[in-house]
């Protein structure tokens, strides 16, 4: 069996760890601290680690790899692309968690493929990996207030509201990670956008 690959996107270094754009990449940490491990460099420019994900009901699931690229967000790709290369993982096995500007802050939505929405994480997974038909937990973090332009939104901190909120947000995250890989798409689906 080929494991899967679940990736969290954000941006490498501290001064980038509390940002809305590195919400992916703190999944994964959570993802991270459930199996009680941490994520070690890999040649593919990414810290990662194999799992045994949970399964909702509690039990042990399949394995994973969890990682979050190194690199900066805008060229996610090439780990990714490496990543699915060395650990033997078929394009329907692998998550990419991201940050979601069309989505209210706290809701999470699943998909398979589409468009990214201006996402550069995601554009340059497509064009490394060569499609756009991976599976995708959606992670919202609203809309800029005013005329705050979306770049800069999504490079700063939550405001202290959605800082309270944000462990319950990871922690759901990583749930519906869990469920899409025990569950499939459209069960996770019907499960998690009823919230």
């Amino acid at each position: 069996m080929n494991p899967w690959l679940i990736v969290g996107l954000g941006n490498p270094g501290p001064q980038y760890a509390g940002h809305r754009h590195n919400v992916g990449a703190m999944v994964i940490d959570e993802l991270a601290d459930r199996a009680g491990v941490a994520l070690r460099a890999h040649k593919a420019k990414a810290l990662a680690a194999s799992v045994r994900l949970q399964t909702p009901a509690g039990g042990i699931g399949p394995q994973a790899i969890i990682a979050r690229p190194t690199t900066f967000m805008n060229v996610s790709g090439p780990p990714v692309q490496s990543l699915m290369a060395f650990f033997k993982v078929p394009l329907e096995q692998v998550v990419v968690v991201h940050d979601e500007l069309d989505i209210d802050f706290g809701a999470l939505r699943l998909k398979r493929g589409g468009g990214e929405g201006g996402h550069n994480g995601l554009r340059s997974i497509s064009a490394s990996v060569g499609s756009k038909d991976y599976l995708r937990v959606r992670v919202g973090i609203g809309r800029p207030p005013g005329r705050m332009d979306a770049a800069s939104f999504v490079l700063k901190d939550f405001n202290p509201a959605e800082r309270k909120e944000l462990p319950l947000l990871l922690s759901e995250a990583a749930d519906a990670v869990e469920l899409l890989v025990d569950r499939g798409l459209t069960d996770a689906q019907n499960l998690v956008h009823s919230r």
